[in-house]
């Protein structure tokens, strides 16, 4: 695998307009984000049927419709792929969820990322309208969630995705979990 400093030139090439350095970026990530999708789905119910393949296309396509970039480093390109697989993931579920009402609502584990829910399962879309509740008020607790969770980031790499310390990543982090886990529960 190409050594990080590879990754960030090219993401400085793409934030720069070069949008042929996606492309060679892409092979060089594949498979971190086939592994962040895989982890997503892991516990999927079996009549799920969306596929990490398929959802790291799906993330690939909406990256490079993307009018705008600017990343310096991989964790925030890590970041900006969870925010997309994010949307993705909820996208498919509230469409599932249309079309099997009542039952229809995706669960997804939360094991990957320390429990933010007291069940093992938590339904994505209550989950992602929960985050955007909390976005309101907190919008760095909420994008700390969605890049540990939703990203797989390290406490490390949050910490230099965001631009902020470790500890307040570690306090938000802990703080929004158990606001999270309250919303969640009712």
């Amino acid at each position: 695998m190409e050594p990080p400093a590879g990754v960030t030139q090219l993401l400085l090439q793409w934030s720069q307009g070069d949008e042929a350095a996606l492309k060679q970026l892409m092979p060089l990530v594949y498979d971190e984000l086939r592994h962040m999708a895989r982890s997503y789905l892991r516990h999927k119910p079996h009549q799920q049927t969306l596929q990490p393949t398929l959802l790291v296309h799906e993330a690939y396509l909406r990256l490079i419709d993307q009018p705008q970039v600017s990343l310096a480093h991989r964790a925030q390109f890590f970041g900006l792929a969870s925010s997309l697989m994010r949307s993705i993931l909820v996208d498919h579920a509230r469409r599932q969820g249309a079309a099997k009402r009542p039952g229809g609502a995706y669960q997804l584990s939360l094991g990957q990322a320390d429990r933010v829910s007291a069940k093992a399962e938590v339904d994505l879309v209550a989950l992602d309208d929960a985050l955007q509740e909390l976005a309101t008020s907190r919008p760095q607790h909420s994008r700390i969630v969605e890049l540990r969770f939703f990203g797989g980031l390290s406490i490390p790499e949050t910490a230099e995705a965001l631009g902020i310390s470790h500890a307040t990543v570690e306090r938000e982090w802990s703080l929004a979990r158990a606001w999270l886990r309250r919303e969640l529960s009712r």
